[in-house]
This record gives C-alpha cells, sequence and structure tokens, in this order.
C-alpha cells in the first residue's frame, strides 16, 4: 500500500523516513500512526536497509496529535487511541535496526514521544522539545511518562510533564534527551554520520546489544545481566562474529552478512 504522509528514500543501506504532513506541522492523526507502523514493519524486513533515520518535513519534526480528533472521542476511543500509539512507539523502539531521530523542529507532544521511542535522537539548534498534554487536561498516553523519567530520572521527568513547558535543543542535550545539537543545515549529516559508523558494525550484535538494554531496563540487574549473558554467547553460532574476530586479529575491515 502507498504511503500518503510519509516519503522514504533508501541509499546506502540507510533508510530516510520523512514525516511530510507540514501544513499541519506534521501531528499524528490515525491515518499517519497506521502509516508509521507499516512503514517500519516495512523497513524490518528489507535487506538493503541497515539503519532508519526518521525526520519531518517543514518547521516540525512533529508537532503533536491532532487534537482536534481526540478531543471528539470518548473514554474508551481516547484509551484505544492511546494503546495504537504506543504499539507503534513500542515497535519502533524495539526495531532490530538502529532508528535515529534527526529532529528538524517541534517535536511536542505525541511527537516529543515519538522521538523518545527512536534509539538515537539529533536535534537541530532551532528544535524545542516538550510534553504539554497536562495544558490540555491530558497526559502524554503514547509512552512517554515511562520513556522520559527512565531517559532522564523521575524528577526531572515530573518536571517536564507538570509544568507542561517546552525546552531548547541546548537544553534537551543537557538532560540528556538528545544525543547531539547541530546547525539546523548540518542535521541529516549528523544524522547520517551515525549511521555509517552503525554500519560498520555486525547487524546481529547490534540487535542483540538493543534487546539487551530494552529488557533490562525493565528488570532486577541480575535478570538483565543474566540475559545479557545469554544473548553473548548466542553470537557464537554467528558468521558475524568468526568474521569479526577474524577481521580484527588480521587487522583488517570485518565484511559483515547479518548471519
Amino acid at each position: 500500500m502507498p504511503y500518503d504522509l510519509l516519503l522514504l528514500d533508501v541509499a546506502d543501506r540507510i533508510a530516510t523516513v520523512t514525516i511530510n504532513r507540514p501544513d499541519k506541522l506534521n501531528a499524528l492523526n490515525d491515518v499517519m500512526m497506521d502509516e508509521l507502523g507499516r512503514m517500519f514493519g516495512e523497513l524490518a524486513g528489507r535487506d538493503d536497509v541497515g539503519v532508519i533515520i526518521l525526520t519531518g518535513n517543514g518547521r516540525a519534526f512533529v508537532a503533536g496529535a491532532d487534537i482536534k480528533a481526540l478531543a471528539a472521542r470518548d473514554r474508551a476511543a481516547l484509551e484505544a487511541t492511546s494503546r495504537v500509539g504506543q504499539a507503534v512507539f513500542r515497535s519502533i523502539e524495539q526495531s532490530a535496526k538502529p532508528v535515529i531521530a534527526a529532529v528538524n523542529g517541534f517535536a511536542l507532544g505525541g511527537g516529543c514521544e515519538l522521538a523518545l521511542s527512536c534509539h538515537l535522537r539529533v536535534a537541530s539548534s532551532s528544535a524545542k522539545f516538550g510534553l504539554p498534554e497536562v495544558k490540555l487536561g491530558l497526559i502524554p498516553g503514547y509512552g512517554g511518562t515511562q520513556r522520559l523519567a527512565r531517559l532522564i530520572g523521575r524528577g526531572r521527568a515530573l518536571e517536564l510533564v507538570l509544568t507542561g513547558e517546552p525546552i531548547d535543543s541546548a537544553e534537551a542535550h543537557r538532560l540528556g534527551i538528545v544525543n547531539a545539537v547541530v546547525a539546523p543545515d548540518a542535521l541529516l549529516d549528523a544524522a547520517r554520520a551515525f549511521a555509517r559508523t552503525m554500519l560498520k558494525n555486525g547487524p546481529l550484535a547490534m540487535a542483540r546489544a538493543i534487546d539487551a538494554i530494552d529488557r533490562g531496563l525493565d528488570q532486577p540487574l541480575d535478570a538483565g545481566i543474566s540475559h545479557e549473558a545469554t544473548l553473548f554467547g548466542s553470537l557464537a553460532d554467528t558468521a558475524d562474529m568468526r568474521e569479526g574476530t577474524a577481521a580484527f586479529l588480521e587487522k583488517r575491515a570485518a565484511a559483515f552478512q547479518g548471519r
């Protein structure tokens, strides 16, 4: 099926997904949520894609949800909306292929939550981040309360959620929300630089590293390191592990095949 609100470009094993609803500041709606789910499902199965970059067209990454649509929903419909969005964002977070958010502008509400679901975040110096849902009588509903607290701690997360006030990219970097801040015209180049560095590494190893960190955060330390040991051992069965260690010993670049 075609995509109406997303653009896709694949080059050199880097997929760049651009949210393309600039007239609405890329606000999330049901169609976009469906397309994001389908897009990441498609990219998961593509052998020509190793890393995914997610960005927005225009002045916003995603400026929030479609408030007009939300305002008309009753309790059951609002909860269902939350659960659908959570499932889509969770699929991004659990992607075996690294996902980099290239935050080009406003990342507010659901847009901030979308960025938080990505593995890395590179921000334009003009970007703004915030979870202003309390100003609408709501709370973040796509996993923002949980991911933000895990990322920057309970106190800072409560401050941002309860005030609903936005922060600039420099403050987001200081708090650990973003990995790097660059000039607006250097944003995609910076994201691609991260991607190219990752593409040099073993794809199976990166997938297991994502899994280890993702699962470990929700477990006691002993359970987390036990899961890490299981994943570590499983790589002994891969051609990539044999290639990577041989390349190191032979002082050459590894040629990983993802098997």
